[in-house]
């Protein structure tokens, strides 16, 4: 290994993007700032073990995610999830993404505040900080409680300061954000209704809908 290099920090954020939204961007975004990432990997979901099945084909949503990054020099879209051809286990992922960087590279797992409390029900997922940090982003009207099964854990690997986070994982951190009222269902909602979604996706994500005529009522 060479001596000189610097370790890369990477962030990696999953998603069914059903569609891709300014929600899911502008979070990727801030968090890849306000830590100094190298980068921050959008990973489309194949089929999330938890929720139901996207309402878009992988390929739409694929194609959706890439059109969304253009001009993104910070975000970058990772395909891996969709190319398995079986459930999104995030742990895979994980392991997959670590064997391909250097021992002392950062990797930071970025969720939600309720991706973060249903971690419990994940699959193994005790082992996930042997991999990387996490990076919880939680909005400041965010009230509910972690489950107890987490609070251990919290207490035991938390760390105040995102800054402050070392080594190339096993830590977990929280990003306040400015609260964004987006989401994948309203957005889909507005679709089947025939209301507009301008503003709430990209430009270029919304004339890929159009075109295709994704998210209608017929669909």
């Amino acid at each position: 290994m060479d001596s000189t290099r610097t370790p890369r920090r990477i962030g990696l954020l999953g998603g069914t993007f059903d569609p891709v939204h300014i929600g899911h961007l502008r979070g990727a975004l801030e968090v890849a700032e306000y830590l100094g990432l190298d980068e921050v990997r959008l990973l489309p979901n194949f089929r999330p073990p938890h929720r139901e099945t996207p309402s878009c084909s992988a390929q739409d949503r694929l194609a959706m995610v890439r059109l969304a990054v253009e001009g993104l020099p910070l975000l970058v879209v990772d395909a891996r999830e969709l190319e398995r051809d079986k459930p999104s286990y995030t742990i895979d992922t994980l392991e997959s993404v670590r064997a391909e960087l250097d021992a002392d590279d950062q990797l930071f797992l970025i969720v939600g505040w309720d991706a973060f409390c249903g971690l419990p029900s994940w699959y193994r997922w005790s082992e996930l900080l042997d991999h990387c940090h996490i990076l919880v982003m939680q909005r400041p009207d965010a009230d509910s409680e972690a489950p107890e099964e987490l609070r251990d854990l919290q207490a035991a690997r938390s760390v105040n300061d995102p800054l402050a986070l070392t080594g190339s994982g096993g830590q977990i951190a929280f990003v306040w954000q400015a609260p964004l009222g987006v989401s994948a269902t309203r957005i889909r909602q507005f679709l089947a209704s025939g209301r507009s979604v301008r503003f709430l996706v990209p430009d270029a994500v919304l004339a890929y809908i159009n075109a295709h005529g994704l998210y209608r009522a017929s669909n």
